[in-house]
């Protein structure tokens, strides 16, 4: 089982990577006290797998000593759980220009104490945690639509988090509300006004190969893996899945035989691909 302890600066976006951690899978918990950690990991394990990864988001609320963290940590390891510290901070500046932004006060505001004194005190009093940490990210250089993207990369590289979405549709039903990106393919031969293909759809084999044997639908087949071989990179860098609908009028013929070969040659491509066809039997 493996938890995941998200701590730092106040401010430094622990709200964010736990969002982005339970997006991933995790089962987050905020502020949990660390003096409830070893019961609440015996609780997790109890359920026989129901909780594989947990995802715990402490801030200096959380810790009130660090020999009671080294212990709860301890006790952890010894239910034979993988721990990890994902640490996340900011430049003074930076912090400051958030908290004027968002208007919260620090967790550590004292009166007649600065804002920037209580930054940098609890700077000073996190660095033994800090040290223990196995990944730290500053979050001042990480714009937030890349750290989704650096958290995956820490923590499981292995894995991967981006699917692409094919979905063929009709206009006759209207767009999908889930698309990201709308590909309108009624500009191709339409196998509809062919008495013997009118019956069938773009899955069979007579249906597209009447399609592809036009030049232009060749043409703009691969003008359109190109395009996906190009945008697919920069959406991946920020997202976990993408939904491309490809359209013709009745989501029967074209848009379904453009899908699949999308799909195809994005699979070829080493993505991971799934390809659905919303009105072809409508």
């Amino acid at each position: 089982m493996e938890f995941l302890i998200i701590t730092g600066l106040s401010g430094a976006g622990k709200t964010r990577a736990a969002d982005i951690c339970e997006d991933l899978g995790y089962y987050c918990v905020d502020n949990l006290p660390v003096a409830l950690l070893g019961r609440f990991a015996a609780l997790c394990l109890a359920t026989r797998g129901r909780y594989e990864r947990v995802a715990l988001v402490m801030d200096v609320r959380s810790v009130a000593s660090f020999e009671e963290l080294d212990a709860a940590l301890q006790e952890l390891e010894a239910l034979d759980c993988q721990v990890r510290i994902l640490y996340l901070e900011a430049d003074v500046a930076t912090l400051l220009r958030r908290y004027k932004e968002t208007r919260r006060p620090h967790p550590m505001t004292q009166r007649g104490r600065s804002l920037r004194q209580t930054i940098e005190k609890e700077i000073a009093f996190l660095a033994p945690l800090r040290e223990r940490a196995d990944f730290i990210i500053q979050t001042d250089a990480e714009p937030l639509n890349k750290l989704k993207a650096t958290i995956c990369q820490y923590l499981h590289p292995e894995d991967r988090y981006f699917s692409v979405n094919i979905l063929s549709f009709g206009y006759k039903k209207g767009l999908p509300p889930e698309a990201d990106l709308v590909l309108d393919v009624r500009c191709l031969p339409n196998p509809f006004y062919e008495p013997d293909l009118q019956h069938l759809t773009g899955l069979d084999a007579p249906v597209a190969d009447y399609i592809f044997r036009s030049e232009n639908a060749q043409a703009l087949l691969e003008k359109l893996r190109d395009l996906l071989g190009f945008l697919l990179p920069l959406y991946e860098s920020d997202r976990r899945e993408l939904t491309v609908a490809v359209g013709c009028t009745g989501g029967h013929h074209r848009s379904v035989a453009v899908a699949q070969a999308l799909g195809q040659a994005l699979e070829e491509q080493g993505h991971l691909v799934t390809v659905t066809h919303r009105d072809i039997s409508s």
